[in-house]
This record gives structure tokens, sequence and C-alpha cells, in this order.
């Protein structure tokens, strides 16, 4: 019997459910038979689509991060492996019936943990990564960082469900420390803290658009401006799209107040969290 398989995502606000109605589409299209699971703010917008499932969800983390737990958390309630995708994704073309995957954790790209933060942007996050290492016993030579905006769980006897109450205590330590992105470095302590199998898997299963990707497949060479315009145009209209001055400042003013209203609650969950004591 074959595994059951879904694709997962994360839209909470205008802009990103603006993309994954786009993404709901696109599934419709080249995976007829796939399901999408939706948390989202507005359950009722993607009534028109039979194979989304659409869960009610506000956003729990700092800056909705590490909301995507929650995401995979939901997915695998129903199927055996969940492929998440960022909202702005766009398939392009069609979706093999039949993907084989490896119990535990795939991601498309990825390096060591310490490789990656030896950057100067990512250097803020080394310090706390190697404080959650000493306190966990995490040897830090097989940890990975990995790119979060695809990445599929595959059910490996349990130890996913240890990786997603993993995944929330390092989380909780870093938003207490003020470093709320790099949802890659976290998920990758938490894999390799509960023994989540990780492979990388360059190669892609379907065509598919992220703008970022995107941009670095045309500087090398490997796609056409030319054929992805429209896609790129389509991204920006919904990441900037024309609203007056004052929609602009309120929008501006009801992000900075959850931000805040999270930031308290994080602090008042954490003390529940008997885990984060271990980190602090």
């Amino acid at each position: 019997m074959s595994d059951t398989f879904c694709f997962g995502t994360l839209a909470v606000g205008d802009r990103y459910r603006a993309h994954a109605q786009l993404l709901a589409q696109d599934i419709q299209r080249y995976a007829p038979q796939t399901s999408l699971v939706v948390l989202t703010d507005q359950v009722a917008e993607f009534a028109a689509h039979n194979h989304v499932i659409a869960v009610p969800h506000t956003l729990q983390s700092v800056k909705g991060f590490h909301d995507k737990r929650f995401v995979i958390e939901k997915a695998l309630d129903h199927f055996d492996v969940c492929m998440f995708l960022d909202s702005d994704v766009r398939i392009l073309g069609p979706v093999p019936t039949q993907m084989q995957w490896l119990p535990g954790l795939t991601a498309r790209t990825g390096c060591n943990i310490r490789k990656h933060n030896e950057g100067e942007y990512q250097r803020k996050a080394l310090p706390l990564i190697q404080h959650v290492a000493q306190r966990l016993a995490i040897d830090l030579e097989q940890t990975y960082w990995f790119h979060e905006f695809m990445f599929t769980v595959k059910k490996q006897a349990g130890a996913e469900r240890e990786f997603l109450r993993a995944w929330q205590t390092i989380s909780y330590f870093f938003e207490i420390n003020e470093l709320h992105d790099g949802s890659g470095n976290v998920m990758g302590l938490a894999a390799q803290k509960v023994g989540l199998a990780l492979q990388l898997d360059a190669a892609d299963r379907f065509p598919f658009f992220k703008d970022n990707i995107e941009k670095v497949r045309v500087k090398q060479g490997q796609s056409s401006l030319e054929d992805k315009q429209s896609y790129f145009d389509t991204h920006l209209k919904i990441e900037y799209p024309h609203r007056r001055i004052w929609r602009k400042g309120m929008k501006k003013i009801t992000r900075k107040m959850g931000v805040f209203y999270r930031s308290l609650r994080l602090k008042s969950l954490a003390k529940q969290d008997p885990e984060l004591q271990k980190l602090l």
C-alpha cells in the first residue's frame, strides 16, 4: 500500500492567502488527486477548492516563521507524508503520482549548520545554536541547516511528533532571545536532537517557481527571465498591492500590535514548557 501524500502551506493574512489561492489552483491542475492542507485565518476563502483542507489558524510564533510546524502537525494527522511549500511557490507542471520518500525529513538544499551561520548576516544565530547544542547534547558536526521554503516530512515511528515538540521548545528559546526567523536552523537542531532522519535531495520532483530561487536560476543561465516574467509580475503584484497611504499605515500598526501581543504571549507559554527550562 502506498503512503498517503499531501501538500501543506500557511496562509495567514491577505497577501499569503492570495498566494495560496494560486498554489491551490496549480495543485488542482497538475496534481488533481492530491490534497492541500492550508492553515489560514479565512477558511471560507478556500471553500471553492474541493481538494483543499482549510484549517482555522491564528499566528502563534512572534513573526509567524515557526508556524510551519502546525501545518506539518495537522497534515500528519491525516496523511503519511506532507510536503510543505511556502504559499508563494507556484507549481508549473505535472506532479508525479508516485513519489518515494524516506522516513524522516527530506530537504531540497542545506549544509552543515556551522557553515551556514558563518556569514555576517547569520552570525547572530551562532551563539544561540551553540548554547542549544551544549544544553541538549547535540553534535553540531552532524547537524544541518536547510532551506525551509520546501521540505517533506514522512512519519518515522513517532519521531516526527518528537521533532515537532523539540521544534516548539527550541523556537521558544530563539524567540525569547529576539531571533524570530531562521526556522531552518531550529528545524535542523530539533531533527538532530530527536533522531529524525534528514536527507538532502536537490533533484526537483516537479517544475516549480519560487521568486528568489528563480532569480538564481536566471543569473546562472538555468532559466529564462522572459519565460518566467509573468510569474515574477504576479508575485510582485501580490507582495506590493496598490493601497491608499492611510490603509498602509493601518496595516503596519496592526502588524506591529500582533508582534507585540505574540511576544507577550510567548513569555507566558515559555514558562509552561518544562523542556525550555533546560535551555535557560
